[in-house]
């Protein structure tokens, strides 16, 4: 079996950096390159302070901190990396089409090919290709074409090893994970090529976790895997609105069937709603794959978790508008939190931009704090929906770096991002120094209900009507 020495990753994003570290920290003898064309990227990844590393996520900073320098190295040259890898991992990103066939569904395969034409180009020894974008089935295929026809007559072998990754303990699921996936060809070639990157994560987790299937298998069980944990979610949040329209506590109800040893407890927690990059993305890309082969009573079925999921956005935002009495312009609303889940400051699809969007369109002035948040990612997120000019945005929103100062003559705070930190707040000073009545919308049922109208507040949990 072939013995990796050095591998490359081209991309330096949320699953590339963090990997590759893990990687690099678990396997002394491999050299580990990471590569991006983004200038800026590449020098955040080579801070001096780690905590200022472009991607905050708990454990990060200490396993980059281990193997930087040593056998970790990031970098903008692609082309040198390339050609000094046995092994090359494709991690660039895979947006949603926003044009032509498949817009709004599909996904975009430009980065990838262009990753694969460099490859073909620079590559004059035989190499392993690694898909570890999240990708739509049959990639792997279209990466042997383009690679078999346009190199220097140089073997690649194509695999496809999906991440499993959830933002927050990423780290933790790359050192203790369930499973790792790699397909590829059933041919002599494809296993030893299957062989050698099981053999790098051998070196931390035991072989019966990693498992090796055919491409198709491998690709299509990423997209599979999150669909089916997104569905969970839209589930649970379905129900939330008819407890709040009954005496039902969608919590009670969640914990009385996660009981059941059929259904189990995991992503059953009601929320304003899922984000992140990948549980949209990736079972929009099913919807279109199952359209793409005339499935269409599957691709409806798929898409109905979507559906639910902007209703439950839509929703949160209707009744912070409907309990304002049925107006919003003019009036400060403080959002507590923007990313989309907490231990990141991940804001890809968060549910924090759509609800601010529908409360812009009433005219609310709005203020956000975020632990981890820059102000130029918020106003980044609310000028790429269109629904407002930048300038427009500026004047509307403002992002402070006090969750005190947020609530300061505030009529409502919504609560968007389960960071930990806001369970702790002095939440009787919060409430002195709002506009009474003071309102507390919970989009991620994290406060206590009593306690909090105990302070005096007019206070709304999802999925919850009264304490």
């Amino acid at each position: 079996m072939k013995k990796i020495k050095n591998i490359c990753c081209i991309g330096a994003g949320y699953v590339g950096g963090p990997t590759m570290s893990v990687i690099a920290s678990k396997c002394p003898e491999i050299t580990v390159n990471v590569v991006d064309i983004n200038q800026k990227r590449i020098d955040l990844w080579n801070h001096e302070d780690l905590d200022k590393l472009p991607i905050y996520e708990p454990g990060l900073k200490e396993v980059v901190g281990k193997a930087r320098g040593k056998n970790l190295f990031f970098s903008t040259e692609v082309d040198r990396a390339i050609d000094e890898a046995d092994m090359i991992f494709i991690s660039v990103n895979t947006p949603t089409k926003t044009y032509g066939k498949g817009k709004g569904q599909a996904a975009d395969l430009k980065y990838i090919e262009l990753c694969a034409r460099n490859i073909a180009k620079v590559a004059v020894n035989d190499k392993i290709v690694v898909e570890k974008s999240t990708l739509p089935v049959r990639t792997a295929e279209a990466l042997k074409s383009i690679l078999e026809n346009t190199g220097n007559n140089v073997n690649f072998e194509i695999l496809s090893n999906p991440e499993f990754l959830a933002e927050g303990t990423a780290i933790d699921d790359l050192l203790d994970a369930d499973r790792i996936l790699i397909g590829g060809a059933d041919t002599p070639s494809g296993q030893e090529a299957k062989d050698a990157l099981s053999w790098v994560y051998e070196h931390w987790l035991p072989k019966e976790r990693i498992l090796q299937t055919n491409v198709w298998s491998s690709e299509l069980s990423k997209l599979v895997a999150n669909a089916f944990l997104a569905q969970r979610v839209s589930s649970i949040n379905s129900i939330s609105a008819l407890c709040e329209r009954t005496d039902a506590n969608v919590a009670e109800v969640s914990k009385a069937i996660g009981y059941d040893s059929r259904i189990g407890s995991r992503f059953l927690n009601s929320s304003v709603g899922f984000g992140g990059s990948c549980f949209q993305k990736d079972i929009l890309n099913l919807v279109y794959i199952a359209k793409s082969f005339g499935l269409q009573e599957v691709a409806d079925y798929w898409e109905q978790v979507i559906i639910m999921n902007d209703y439950q956005k839509r929703r949160f935002a209707d009744n912070i508008i409907a309990t304002l009495y049925n107006t919003v312009s003019g009036k400060k609303i403080a959002f507590y939190g923007w990313a989309f889940k907490k231990d990141t400051n991940d804001t890809r699809e968060s549910a924090a931009i759509y609800v601010a969007d529908a409360l812009l369109e009433e005219n609310a002035n709005i203020v956000v704090y975020d632990p981890k948040v820059s102000k130029e990612t918020i106003y980044a997120d609310l000028e790429y929906l269109g629904n407002k000019s930048r300038e427009e945005i500026e004047k509307l929103v403002t992002v402070v770096n006090d969750p005190i100062e947020a609530a300061k003559d505030a009529h409502a705070i919504a609560v968007l991002t389960e960071w930990d930190e806001f369970k702790e707040y002095d939440w009787q000073a919060i409430h002195d120094l709002m506009l009474k009545p003071a309102f507390v919308f919970d989009g991620r049922r994290i406060l206590d209900h009593k306690k909090m109208e105990a302070l005096g507040f007019k206070f709304y949990k999802i999925g919850q009507n009264g304490s």
